[in-house]
């Protein structure tokens, strides 16, 4: 049975190792899952997974967003499943061939997850990079055909804002999963920051989300901790 905690990946968006394990040894026992992303994995490389699987029960969230020809993705994958982690991401991109080969590469030792489109990410941002109206009018429904593509490619799940999760879940069924990052406790709501799609923990728990990625509330707060417990409390909250 799933706690309330286990909702909640904590990002380790910090530029040190002594920082990532001061918050691992912090919070190793109010989040489920620590998110490593790309600046602390090319700084710590395999090490800080290590240490996460180490200390406490949380496990690894591996965010580097694989995006690259299928072989070389594969290869990294297989790489990255020898590392003991729950999740890893891989871009949906143009390419399900490329989903395909991160899932094989797998070996079915970690959940690959496809990243749809990032929460940081606005509707003017896909008018101007050349999508076509439909897309950039209603993000949701590249959010679908890019979810429809890690499906298809044998994906566990995908990476998308809480916003769309009921659509996913509606379209993709109950068993394949919603991480969705841009999330902000209801205590925290209008602070600036570089978060296009936004929405709280009770919103994205109702909508269908599996993980809720939150990072500013948690890290930022005088007491990370505390925050984090009451940010259990809103998942709570919505799960009953």
């Amino acid at each position: 049975m799933r706690q309330a905690k286990d909702y909640i990946i904590f990002p380790l968006d910090v530029s040190s190792i002594d920082a990532a394990e001061h918050f691992v040894e912090l919070l190793a026992n109010c989040v489920g899952l620590f998110k490593v992303g790309l600046e602390l994995f090319i700084r710590s490389g395999p090490e800080i997974v290590k240490y996460i699987n180490q200390t406490g029960a949380a496990g690894v969230f591996l965010d580097l967003k694989l995006h690259d020809i299928p072989a070389t993705v594969s290869r990294a994958m297989s790489g990255i499943a020898d590392l003991g982690v729950k999740f890893a991401t891989v871009h949906c991109g143009e390419s399900q061939i490329m989903l395909e080969a991160a899932v094989a590469g797998s070996r079915g030792s970690v959940d690959i997850l496809g990243v749809t489109v990032l929460t940081s990410v606005s509707a003017a941002d896909i008018e101007a990079a050349g999508y076509q109206p439909d897309y950039y009018r209603d993000l949701s429904g590249l959010v679908v055909k890019r979810a429809a593509m890690a499906k298809d490619a044998g994906c566990s799940g995908i990476v998308c804002s809480g916003l769309e999760a009921s659509i996913i879940k509606s379209r993709f069924g109950e068993d394949f999963a919603t991480v969705t990052p841009g999330i902000r406790p209801r205590w925290s709501l209008g602070e600036s920051d570089d978060q296009a799609r936004v929405t709280t923990p009770a919103g994205a728990i109702k909508n269908g989300s599996d993980y809720l990625v939150i990072g500013r509330p948690i890290r930022d707060a005088d007491d990370p901790a505390l925050a984090a417990v009451k940010v259990a409390e809103e998942i709570e909250t919505a799960l009953n």
